[in-house]
Formats: structure tokens, C-alpha cells, sequence
């Protein structure tokens, strides 16, 4: 769809807003306009068409389905029918005249959308419209599927896990769209906030909407952080980011060297760990980021090294795994990971704390139940892989080792005592191998329509022949002996094979046997699984002290 302005025709809606406008469903809209030729053709949109508000209303008011539109619903509907797609630039105007209120109508406000901001602005309600246009841009956004600014749950989740800050506290937000994150964090008052957003039209909405909002204190810049950092010397108390995802064109090839890679240069595909050592580098000692980040930065291969370094300074202190349907565009699982800098020498952090909240509702509790958070020592997160997802750790700590170990002690002993009673009872034979005598080839049964092959192993397609005693004698010695070649290779064919000659009852018999041995062979590498995993358990809880040994437990000298 074309950034251009939408032809004049008033107030625009689209097929949602009707059904809101009407109290029905956006079904019953769409079913309206096939089931009468009177209803308000679309005057634009293309894909998603938008009607005259005059038309769709007198077309209500015929029809006794409509009910009045809000003056906040008149307002975002006169800016999008004269801004079209370019919403921020309507907010940033709309935030303009809000602040100003000179006679000059900045940008390409319309008539309607200037008499209602004009009419808020001398009510008092200047700092209100600006706060529930964003609100409602926001919410546009995430029912397009975009990401493009952050969700309410994840700033209700930064805001938590930052805590109560000081009123002096400084703040910054390298990439702070359009402000929700940065003003959402620490006291109302007191605190000076910065802010860099590459995005002109967001950063100039912000600005007038920190100033609208009474906050004082706020200075929000254009530019791109990574590549033109605006606040060299800063250095904020606290550090908070959502930073754009999947960026691969973050400006790795012009930073390469840049003082700020402290941990590691980023590879081009972890754009994420580029914003985060870029949050780093501007906290004051003892200061702190709160960086969102997507769940895979925590294990993927190409961001190992910078995870070990972050995780062997002592400067990560704590990862949460937010709620499922924490962000707006998805239901990916989204984390939030905490540095610190460190005040002095011997300061530095000795674990991590992690936390997992992917079982918790998503606008639920933030506050983690004991049964989902532990302290993780440094030691425990340095293995080959720097795996920093929370419930890895989370799960294993809480782990009921008794109950875990009663079954698995359970489930052996009942395997073992099986074991014996699934050997076959065999007696002497007659000491010539079976294949010495009258035998037939596999190839021969299968062209005589007695043998099938399946994806596996060969079955009897005949009650002639037993599948049970096929597949036995197809692995015996005779036959495994003929599949190995004078190089010691081996290739199994199955239609080289042979098959000594028997009536159906001894076949039979022997299928049993071999059925029974079959069952046996499987059983013996359930009963090996099962004694790795017990003793595995049981040296893990011994050495955690989860375990201990039993009274009935005898010494060697007893």
C-alpha cells in the first residue's frame, strides 16, 4: 500500500471498526456486504478496504446497527485516513500541535483531526491523547504482526525486574521507538532519561510525548546507535533495550574494531550481542542493563564464545524466560537478560540467577515461584556449549531425585527378574549346523511368492512359512558369515541367504525360540539404559546431597 494520503472523503474505517461500531463480529460485517447491495461500497485501502465513516454510519442508522464513535476512535481514524500507512509521521505531527498549539497545522493534519486535537489540547487532555494515540498505535502494530514497537507485556516485565529505582537515577534506551519502554521504567519524576532512535518520525513522538507527559527530564535524539552513537560519554545507572532482531546489516564490517566488542566482535547473525555490549559499554560502575532478547541467542553456536566471556567476568546475573505471548508479533519464547558492572575488583557476580516463566500465564504473576528459579555457579555454565536457557537448569535443580530414583530402581529390578523368564528352554541338538541339511534360498521363496520385503526385513507372505522363524535363521552365523566379504566388510542380502526346509510345525517352534530371543536382545539394552541412567542419578544426588545412602546400606567390613 502507497505512503501516499488517502483522497479526502472524511472519516475512514475499516471492516473491524465497523464491527466494533455495530457490537457485532467482523464476520457478520463481511456478510452484510455480500448479502446487501446497499451497503457502503470501500472507497480505498486495496487489500484491506476502508469506507466513508458518513456512509457506514447513515447505512447503520438505516439498518438500527450503529452506536456513536469515541472522539479517541474520530481522532486515529481522521489521521489514518490522511497518513495512510504512515502512522508515525501522523503521531509525530498530532504530538506537534498538541505540544505547540500554534495556528500553523504541521505535516497533513486534516481539518477533523486538527478541531479534535485542538479541542483536547485546551481541555487539558494534551498528555492523555498523546498517551492513548500510542496506545493505540501500539496496538495496530501487534495485530499486524509486527514487532516494530515493544509489547506492554515485555515493558511490564522490564519494569518488574528493574525493580524500585532512585529518583536520580539515569536512564538511557539506545533504541527506543517510540518511548514506552524508557518512560515506563523507574519513578515518574527525577530520573533523566536519554534516548537514540534510528527511526526520525518515532524519535520526534517521543520527544514531544515525554514533554506532553510532564517528564522534564527526557532527551530523545535521532540516529543509528550502533553506527552513530549520539551519547559517547554517557553512562546510565540503568540500561533498558528491545533492540531490532535479526538484523544482519547491523554494521559489523565498519565496527570490527570498535572499543565497545569488550566480550567478542558479533558474527553478522548476532546482531542481538552487538546491542548488548553496546548497552555495557554505556553503565556506570554498578550499573545495570535490561536487555530483551530472543530465546536462541541463549545457545546459538555463533555466540558462544561472547556467552562464556560475559558468563566468566561475572558481569551476566540473570536470565528470565518471560511468558509464552510475552511479545507482540509471536509466541516465541522471549528472554530478559541482566548484566552488571562490576564497582570494583571482587565485585564481580559468582552465579546466575535463572528464572523460567514459560510455564507462568502471560499477564499473570512476574514474581517465580521457588520451583522456578536457581542459582547456577559460573563453573556449572561453562561447558562447550554456554547454554544460557533457564529451564536447563531450572528442571535439573528441582529435580524429585527419590522419586526419580524409587522408579527407575523399580522399573530395573522388574526388567532383570523378566529377563530370565524370556530365555527360551533349549536341549541338546544334534550338533550339525540346520543349514547343512536340506535348505532353500530366500531369493527362490520371494519369486515363488512365499516371501515379501517390507521397509524392513523380509515376512512370510504364506502360511506356508513362519516370519518368526525367517527372520531367525536369516540372522545366524551361516548367514551373517556369507554377508561378510574377504575384506571384513560387511552388507547383508537378505536374498543370497538361505533357510533350512521344514514343515510348519517345527518352524514353529523354532519361530518361538527365536521370538522370544528377539524380545530378550531388546529387553538386555533396556535394562543397560536403565542401570546408566540409575547410576547416573545416584552419583548426581549423592554428590548434591539430594541422596543419601539407606540404614540397611552395608560396609565392606560388615
Amino acid at each position: 500500500m502507497s505512503d501516499a494520503p488517502v483522497p479526502q472523503v472524511g472519516l475512514l474505517v475499516t471492516g473491524s471498526e465497523i464491527a466494533r461500531l455495530a457490537g457485532v463480529t467482523r464476520a457478520a460485517v463481511s456478510n452484510w456486504r455480500r448479502r446487501y447491495g446497499d451497503f457502503p461500497a470501500p472507497v480505498g485501502g486495496g487489500g484491506s478496504p476502508l469506507f466513508a465513516l458518513a456512509d457506514v454510519q447513515a447505512w447503520l442508522d438505516k439498518q438500527r446497527k450503529g452506536q456513536d464513535l469515541s472522539e479517541d476512535v474520530q481522532l486515529w481514524q481522521a489521521l489514518r485516513g490522511a497518513y495512510g500507512d504512515d502512522m508515525l509521521g501522523a503521531l509525530a505531527d498530532a504530538a506537534r500541535l498538541l505540544a505547540d498549539r500554534a495556528p500553523d497545522v504541521p505535516g497533513a493534519l486534516p481539518p477533523d483531526a486538527v478541531r479534535l486535537l485542538r479541542a483536547a489540547a485546551e481541555g487539558g487532555a494534551a498528555g492523555e491523547t498523546a498517551s492513548v494515540l500510542a496506545e493505540r498505535f501500539t496496538d495496530s502494530v501487534r495485530r499486524a504482526g509486527s514487532d516494530l514497537v515493544t509489547s506492554p507485556r515485555i515493558i511490564r516485565a522490564v519494569r518488574h525486574f528493574a525493580a524500585d529505582a532512585p529518583d536520580d537515577v539515569t536512564v538511557l534506551d539506545p533504541a527506543c521507538g517510540i518511548g514506552s519502554l524508557l518512560m515506563a521504567v523507574g519513578p515518574e519524576q527525577g530520573p533523566r532519561r536519554h534516548g537514540q532512535e534510528l527511526d526520525a518520525r518515532s524519535a520526534r513522538f517521543a520527544q514531544l510525548r515525554a514533554r506532553l507527559m510532564g517528564r522534564s527530564r527526557v532527551d530523545i535524539v535521532e540516529g543509528d546507535s550502533l553506527r552513530d552513537d549520539q551519547w559517547p560519554d554517557l553512562r546510565a545507572d540503568l540500561v533498558v533495550c528491545d533492540p531490532p532482531v535479526a538484523d544482519g546489516d547491523w554494521g559489523r564490517e565498519e565496527l570490527l574494531l570498535d572499543s565497545r566488542w569488550e566480550f567478542g566482535t558479533p558474527s553478522r547473525a548476532e546482531g542481538e550481542l552487538a546491542w548488548l555490549q553496546h548497552a555495557y559499554a554505556h553503565t556506570a560502575p554498578g550499573g545495570r542493563v535490561l536487555m530483551v532478547m530472543p530465546a536462541s541467542v541463549a545457545y546459538r553456536k555463533a555466540g558462544r564464545r561472547i556467552r562464556a566471556e560475559l558468563v566468566r567476568r561475572g558481569v551476566l546475573t540473570q536470565v528470565v524466560a518471560l511468558p509464552p505471548g510475552s511479545a507482540a508479533s509471536h509466541a516465541l519464547p522471549v528472554h530478559l537478560w541482566q548484566l552488571r558492572r562490576p564497582q570494583s575488583p571482587g565485585d564481580e557476580a559468582v552465579g546466575v540467577r535463572m528464572v523460567d516463566l514459560t510455564e507462568s500465564e502471560p499477564d499473570g504473576s512476574l514474581d517465580p515461584r521457588p520451583d522456578q528459579t536457581v542459582d547456577v555457579p559460573l563453573i556449572e555454565l561453562l561447558d562447550d556449549a554456554v547454554d544460557l536457557t533457564p529451564s536447563r537448569y531450572v528442571r535439573e535443580s528441582h529435580r524429585d531425585y527419590v522419586a526419580d530414583y524409587d522408579h527407575l530402581r523399580q522399573e530395573l529390578t522388574q526388567q532383570v527378574r523378566r529377563l530370565a523368564e524370556l530365555l527360551p528352554s533349549l536341549i541338546e541338538g544334534e550338533g550339525s549346523c540346520a543349514l547343512d541339511g536340506p535348505s532353500v534360498s530366500v531369493a527362490d521363496l520371494a519369486r515363488a511368492g512365499l516371501v515379501e520385503y517390507g521397509d524392513s526385513e523380509p515376512a512370510s507372505a504364506s502360511d506356508q512359512l513362519d516370519t518368526d522363524f525367517l527372520r531367525g535363521f536369516l540372522r545366524s552365523p551361516a548367514n551373517t558369515r556369507r554377508s561378510t566379504s574377504s575384506s571384513g566388510s560387511f552388507r547383508f542380502d537378505t536374498k543370497g541367504a538361505r533357510i533350512p526346509q521344514m514343515d510348519i510345525a517345527e518352524q514353529r517352534r523354532y519361530g518361538a525360540a527365536f521370538r522370544a530371543l528377539q524380545e530378550f536382545e531388546e529387553r538386555v539394552r533396556r535394562v543397560v539404559e536403565l542401570s546408566r541412567e540409575a547410576a547416573a542419578l545416584a552419583r548426581d544426588g549423592l554428590g548434591s546431597g539430594a541422596l543419601t545412602p539407606g540404614r540397611s546400606m552395608r560396609t565392606p567390613t560388615e
